[in-house]
């Protein structure tokens, strides 16, 4: 269950003539034993959640007969309800438990927890009744795992009656059954899976142990109320007498919590399990709520999603908590720490060939530079992923606005060509070019990576993130992406040229072939004509050669009233001048766009200066008149 306030428990009360089925009803209405004669069946009866029922749930309980011509309406009943209250009161009544009931259960496919109760206990001899209800309930719950937990009660005395009704409806709010194997005797993998994620997110240090201040928090964020003075010493007794090295002056190890929790459900308790996994988000079947995973956030046309400072402080903290060896990267035990309470690293990411994608030190581990650029395209590109990563990773907003508290959607990119500052800051480049321009090399010189003679032809797209300082000192994030073979399904995806605020078309300066592929490319893609663009020649510091094309790309960007192609080379520390140039030309798109020759000159100043003129002569000349006159 996922939302309390709507949820309506269904209790079937079912069992053999003559167990106190309708009594015990009754007794729970009336609030008292009924002497008169009670119909055979009673109506329904609904419980608002006014009256005290657990998680405010409404409660309806359905009376059977077990009389053989109702038998379609009580398999009616069944199919329909959340629980079963099985009642026997005697001998031959407890045989039929295992004998007709629970075998008649299953045979209709019926799939819910089943409360089973001993019914006039005022006819048990007062010192045995204890003993009877182990004895006799134990090997029928041993058979039966559908049975959630067994009570004695009487009708007649008032006793338990409450307390049966309270059962029924825990076994559905609360169920035991994902969480606990009772013939296994341990929590299901699933529960543990999820306890395992609750204990690291409440583990702020991340020192393996939830000390008592961790423990303090976690007690009011579960719970809301604060731990009593002997609370956390009687919790650790409770572990240590079990597992001695899992409780001592640190706090809780990760064992010890799970043996914790483990005690709960063994004693019942399995209420205040649930209690910790709904703080966390989880559902009946042990998974994250949907709506917690992906809330609602929606990016419209031409906008995009950025992190918020939010956001990032919350990423920026992260890292800096799980770099134990203070060396400025996270190695391969540091980011599987990371990722623990997570499905592992964002597919999308292992797709980019993550960390390559990205900023690295010598180690090859990614930097905090490189750790803010990856989550930074990721939420450019897959505004979704990093909503979902947030939530699995322990996001909390001040402001309980959720996880979208972290991100932050931009303004609209409307007319490119119009002078103006686009308030972004992340950037998404395309760069274009023949196979061998060079292009590969430019993304590993974005990464700071070395020099690599070696060819290794682009197959599908590639992509390089790095955050680039503009002048002014203002810092944005560059996506530099070569589009590999699927350059023309892409070139072909209008989605995916709205999303792209820059193109780089590049060629190889040393190669006469070369700059033709541009010319032609903007033959075959009028639509690219839409983008800014920027010129670059490749492999500068190799001898120059004409290229066998109409024109020569001077001439050619010229015609087009655009800048003239950059020379640049990979091999030169001078190429960062490139990326800042892109990244200022993303920021100030009509700078990248063909000059217009009939722009109409500004006389503005001109005017305002003449105006200025005209006044004072005009006063000079009042003031001259008034004084020759005199």
């Amino acid at each position: 269950m996922t939302d309390f306030s709507a949820v309506t428990v269904r209790i079937c009360v079912c069992g053999d003539e003559g167990v106190g089925k309708s009594s015990i009803i009754t007794s729970l209405v009336k609030d008292v034993f009924v002497t008169t004669k009670i119909q055979p069946v009673l109506p329904q009866v609904t419980l608002p959640p006014t009256l005290g029922t657990p998680d405010n749930v409404t409660t309806i309980i359905v009376d059977t007969s077990a009389l053989p011509h109702e038998r379609h309406i009580l398999r009616k009943e069944l199919r329909k309800s959340n629980v079963i209250l099985l009642v026997y009161s005697d001998h031959y009544s407890y045989e039929r438990v295992a004998l007709f009931w629970m075998p008649y259960f299953r045979s209709l496919g019926v799939n819910v927890p089943v409360v089973l109760c001993a019914n006039k206990s005022e006819l048990q001899s007062n010192g045995t009744t204890s003993q009877v209800v182990s004895d006799e309930m134990l090997p029928v719950m041993n058979e039966f795992k559908e049975i959630d937990s067994c009570i004695r009660t009487s009708a007649k005395e008032h006793h338990n009656i409450n307390e049966v009704f309270f059962l029924c409806q825990k076994a559905v709010t609360h169920p035991i059954a994902p969480l606990y194997d009772s013939k296994e005797a341990a929590l299901k993998p699933a529960a543990v899976s999820a306890l395992q994620r609750a204990f690291h997110l409440c583990d702020k240090d991340k020192d393996g142990y939830l000390n008592d201040e961790e423990l303090l928090g976690f007690q009011i964020k579960c719970f809301e109320k604060p731990l009593g003075e002997d609370d956390l010493s009687n919790i650790k007794r409770s572990i240590q007498r079990l597992a001695p090295e899992s409780a001592n002056d640190r706090g809780i190890d990760e064992r010890g919590f799970l043996l914790l929790n483990k005690i709960f459900a063994e004693k019942g308790r399995h209420e205040t399990i649930w209690i910790i996994l709904r703080k966390f988000h989880y559902t009946d079947s042990l998974s994250l709520k949907d709506t917690f995973l992906h809330p609602k956030f929606e990016v419209p046309q031409y906008s995009s999603a950025e992190l918020s400072p939010t956001g990032y402080r919350f990423f920026v903290d992260l890292f800096l908590l799980f770099d134990k060896d203070n060396d400025g990267g996270l190695n391969d035990s540091e980011l599987a720490a990371l990722f623990a309470p997570t499905p592992g690293v964002p597919p999308s990411w292992i797709d980019s060939a993550f960390p390559s994608c990205t900023v690295r030190n010598e180690a090859g581990y990614i930097t905090l530079q490189g750790w803010l650029a990856q989550w930074s395209m990721t939420t450019f590109e897959e505004p979704k992923t990093t909503l979902e990563y947030l939530a699995y990773l322990g996001f909390e907003s001040s402001d309980r606005g959720g996880t979208t508290a972290a991100l932050k959607v931009t303004k609209a990119r409307k007319r490119r060509n119009k002078p103006s500052r686009v308030e972004r800051n992340v950037f998404l480049c395309y760069v274009l070019g023949a196979s061998g321009t060079g292009k590969s090399a430019l993304l590993s010189a974005f990464l700071n990576r070395p020099f690599s003679q070696t060819y290794h032809p682009t197959i599908k797209p590639r992509s390089a993130v790095n955050s680039v300082e503009l002048k002014g000192g203002k810092q944005c994030y560059l996506i530099i992406e070569e589009l590999g073979e699927l350059e023309p399904a892409i070139l072909e995806n209008q989605a995916k040229l709205d999303a792209c605020d820059l193109l780089c078309y590049t060629y190889d300066s040393s190669e006469p072939d070369s700059f033709a592929h541009i010319v032609e490319l903007r033959k075959r893609y009028p639509q690219l004509d839409g983008l800014p663009a920027v010129y670059t020649a490749l492999k500068a510091d190799q001898d120059k050669t004409m290229q066998r094309c109409e024109q020569q790309p001077d001439e050619y960007t010229s015609a087009l009233n655009m800048a003239a192609p950059l020379h640049v080379s990979a091999t030169w520390s001078s190429i960062s001048e490139l990326f800042v140039h892109l990244a200022e030309s993303a920021t100030y798109p009509s700078t990248a766009f063909p000059k217009q020759d009939d722009e109409p000159v500004d006389r503005t100043n001109l005017y305002v200066a003449l105006g200025v003129i005209l006044g004072a002569t005009a006063a000079f000349m009042i003031i001259w008149k008034k004084s020759t006159s005199l």
